[in-house]
């Protein structure tokens, strides 16, 4: 959107994401301001944060508390989904990130049937939304190690840890066994649903997100136990 309507674009994010999203990034025209590792996201809010504050002509959308997040959910993924399965929903297992597309869809959901189950997938790392303490995680786009603003916690019956490990072969799995190569959180997604579905029982609708593509995590591989 910056590149072709000329908007300059300062992203800020923390130096642990892996080298295909930031020369992705790059490659769009974005300057790219690295915060430590170890300050995680709030690291990297803060930074932007700063930023803004001293360019007071500087625009900072803020995805963790901006209402227009799960807005869009609502108004487009949630309805793609309903449509596509006529409203047959058991469960529905989104990562929480943002918090946006839980929120937008989880809402949209409990509305039109209370009895679907909202299910929050988060890091065992980082397991905040279960009460536990932020921490270190390699499931990067997920787990920012707070609980964003815009997420509706009420509408969240359940909430489902998965390791960095479990996430990633989860990952491999779809790759070698469906020939769908995704992101980290995608698989975290999809290991956490299989859970539920194997709880719930054949002839149930269990419904989960695959974010993104994996070809932006290739190089932090060797971060992991395979």
């Amino acid at each position: 959107v910056s590149a072709v309507r000329g908007y300059r674009l300062i992203l800020v994010m923390p130096e642990s994401m892996s080298m295909e999203r930031a020369s992705l990034l790059s490659s769009y025209g974005a300057q790219l301001v690295l915060t430590a590792a170890w300050e995680g996201m709030k690291g990297a809010i803060k930074e932007a944060e700063s930023i803004v504050a001293q360019n007071p002509s500087y625009f900072m959308p803020d995805q963790f508390s901006n209402p227009a997040n799960p807005a869009i959910h609502r108004r487009t993924t949630a309805e793609e989904i309903w449509d596509a399965l006529n409203g047959k929903i058991d469960a529905f297992v989104a990562a929480v990130g943002t918090g946006g597309t839980i929120t937008g869809c989880g809402e949209v959901f409990k509305e039109r049937n209370p009895r679907i189950n909202v299910i929050a997938v988060e890091p065992a790392g980082s397991p905040v939304l279960s009460g536990g303490d932020p921490g270190p995680h390699k499931i990067q786009g997920i787990g920012a190690g707070f609980i964003p603003k815009v997420l509706n916690r009420s509408i969240l019956d359940r909430v489902i840890t998965v390791t960095d490990d479990e996430a990633y072969q989860t990952t491999k799995l779809l790759a070698k066994k469906e020939g769908l190569l995704v992101g980290i959180s995608a698989g975290a997604n999809v290991f956490a649903a299989q859970k539920v579905a194997e709880e719930l029982g054949p002839d149930k609708n269990v419904v989960t997100i695959l974010p993104d593509t994996g070809e932006r995590y290739i190089s932090i591989e060797k971060y992991f136990n395979i």
